[in-house]
C-alpha cells in the first residue's frame, strides 16, 4: 500500500496565542486514536517554531545557513502525518477529517504527496 506524507501548514506569524482550546485537543486525540486503530497512521508530529529552526542550502557549490525565524515565509511546515493508505483518495479523506476538526477561525493548509518507493 503507498505512503502519503501530509504536510501542515501554518501561518506562524498569525497563530493565536491562546491554542486551539480543550475541545480542539479532545476532537484530535479522538481522531488520532480512530486513524491508529485503523491501521492507517504510521507517524506523526506538531514541530517547534521556525525561531528554533536552521535552514540549509545549497546554491551556487556552498552552502548557506540562515537561523530562524523565517519571517519571509507566510506559510511554514508546522506538523507532519506520514500514513499508509489504499490510495491517494484514502489519504485525502483523513486529511480532510483532520482539517475539519480544527476551529473555524483558524487557517490551516495540509499538503498531501505519495511517497516514491525506490
Amino acid at each position: 500500500m503507498p505512503r502519503f506524507l501530509t504536510m501542515i501548514r501554518i501561518d506562524e506569524q498569525n497563530a493565536p496565542a491562546e491554542g486551539p482550546g480543550p475541545e480542539f485537543e479532545g476532537r484530535m486525540a479522538e481522531l488520532l486514536e480512530e486513524i491508529t486503530k485503523a491501521g492507517v497512521m504510521l507517524d506523526t508530529a506538531g514541530l517547534t517554531p521556525t525561531s528554533e529552526g536552521t535552514r540549509v542550502t545549497w546554491s551556487e557549490g556552498k552552502l548557506h545557513w540562515s537561523d530562524g525565524p523565517f519571517t519571509e515565509s507566510k506559510e511554514v511546515i508546522g506538523g507532519y502525518a506520514l500514513t499508509q493508505c489504499k490510495d491517494k483518495a484514502e489519504a485525502l479523506e483523513w486529511t480532510k477529517r483532520f482539517l475539519q476538526i480544527h476551529p473555524e477561525h483558524l487557517t490551516v493548509t495540509a499538503e498531501v504527496r505519495e511517497i516514491a518507493e525506490g
